[in-house]
């Protein structure tokens, strides 16, 4: 049986993931904070998919928990064939703040967890000589807002380096770059995303599936639609000077938003 594990399991995009995996008849370990929401969704997809499903409360930006999710992905007592990185929130504390503690949580969760599970999971899966890691990053990344862009920035060059690294040992990485997603991350935020061009928002479910079919024909990134394919490539094209002030009007849009 296959097991995959992925945080933030619980809403948004890693919700859709879980469902994706128990549709498949995939087992499932899910990880975010609230147990009770935790308890709430794995009996739903085991009432809905007749799936196994192990819950694991943990805060990612507590180091201990880390550990306690990474010594779960490298275990060899029901092993975990997929990981998932998907945990993470919007960061949208100035750079220039003398307080650093939403810069910090970022670090912990988006950067510092994904290094840490993302080594787990390959030294477990490199063992066995086959799996599937998938790091949740952002088209954002492309772009130069503020530290959650430099963060995504992050994910994307470590999930293909890390993919080098696993090179022809039957284990599989990529990063999956979404644009906006329609989900309750933005709202947690504080996010109205009225700006937004209603072609521009994409549905989870089926970014997920974009990204599941790209990572078994062995693609280091998953851009979903070809819309967004489309910008991407622009933006990774287009001068950075002109980056900036794209990243500066979005920046001035996003915050007449709050």
């Amino acid at each position: 049986m296959h097991r995959a594990l992925i945080t933030g399991g619980t809403a948004g995009i890693g919700a859709a993931f879980a469902r994706a995996f128990a549709g498949r008849g995939t087992a499932l370990v899910l990880v975010a904070r609230d147990p009770e929401r935790l308890d709430e969704t794995a009996a739903q997809l085991r009432s809905e998919f007749g799936v196994e499903v192990e819950t694991l409360a943990a805060d990612l930006s507590d180091r201990a928990a880390q550990q306690r999710v990474a010594d779960r992905l490298e275990t060899a007592v029901d092993p975990v064939d997929v990981l998932v990185n998907n945990a993470g929130f919007s960061v949208r504390a100035s750079l220039l703040e003398e307080d650093l503690s939403e810069h910090d949580l970022g670090f912990e969760v988006m950067i510092r967890a994904v290094l840490k599970l993302g080594g787990a999971a390959g030294r477990g899966m490199r063992e066995r000589g086959h799996g599937w890691i998938v790091n949740v990053g952002s088209v954002s990344a492309l772009v130069t807002q503020n530290n959650y862009s430099a963060i995504k920035a992050w994910v994307g060059n470590y999930s293909e380096s890390l993919g080098v690294q696993l090179s022809g040992t039957g284990v599989q990485v990529a990063a999956l770059m979404p644009g906006w997603v329609r989900t309750e991350f933005h709202s947690r935020a504080g996010i109205k995303g009225s700006s937004i061009p209603g072609p521009l928002w994409l549905d989870a479910d089926r970014l997920v599936e974009d990204c599941l079919r790209d990572i078994a024909r062995g693609r280091p990134v998953s851009i979903p639609s070809k819309r967004w394919k489309l910008i991407a490539a622009v933006l990774r094209t287009t001068p950075r000077g002109l980056v900036a002030r794209l990243s500066a009007l979005l920046s001035h849009r996003r915050n007449r938003e709050k």
